[in-house]
């Protein structure tokens, strides 16, 4: 006799509870920030954004590349580029191409990271979409905490004078993880 086994359904949770204790009011969440490219600074900004209006508290943490974001030099100047960039449809910044799309090849043409940082650029001024520059200070205004990773930091040859106004400390990532204890955290 051959047994049939039923499968038991069982709950599973694919995003974890957040687990909020009696004195421990306040949702939090954390963003860890480690690219420096146009299109991956905004994620964090604008859910960073969000979350503030909606009374979380949040916590950002630039490493590697996402130093850019904090930069002062850098700041101004982050790149969209085209090569090895699959997802970017250069219709969604105001290009026809008809349904061709741009081939990835043509990335690795002189001023393509220009030409399309500029088409982002400019499709997100008239959108009204703040800068990273000033997406952050309004984080930093709205109570958001800033922090840059030691080691990154390190590796970089930086110094915090190096980084915008807001940025409240460098440090290393274990002190991170004790400052966001109980938040829910965000890789970018």
């Amino acid at each position: 006799m051959i047994e049939t086994m039923t499968p038991t359904l069982t709950k599973m949770a694919v995003v974890p509870e957040m687990v909020v204790t009696p004195e421990e009011t306040t949702r939090k969440l954390a963003f860890i920030c480690s690219k420096g490219t146009l299109d991956m600074a905004y994620p964090a900004l604008v859910m960073g954004w969000a979350a503030l209006g909606n009374g979380i508290d949040v916590t950002i943490f630039f490493t590697f590349w996402g130093l850019d974001m904090i930069n002062k030099a850098r700041i101004d100047h982050l790149e969209i580029a085209p090569v090895a960039n699959t997802s970017m449809k250069m219709t969604m910044m105001g290009v026809d191409t008809g349904n061709l799309g741009i081939p990835q090849i043509a990335g690795v043409l002189p001023g393509m990271t220009a030409f399309a940082t500029k088409l982002m650029k400019d499709k997100m001024e008239k959108l009204q979409v703040p800068t990273v520059r000033e997406y952050l200070q309004m984080l930093v205004d709205a109570g958001a905490k800033l922090y840059a990773c030691k080691m990154s930091v390190d590796m970089m040859g930086l110094q915090k004078e190096d980084f915008v106004e807001g940025v409240q400390d460098i440090v290393t990532a274990a002190d991170f993880m004790d400052m966001t204890d109980g938040a829910q955290i965000i890789f970018i």
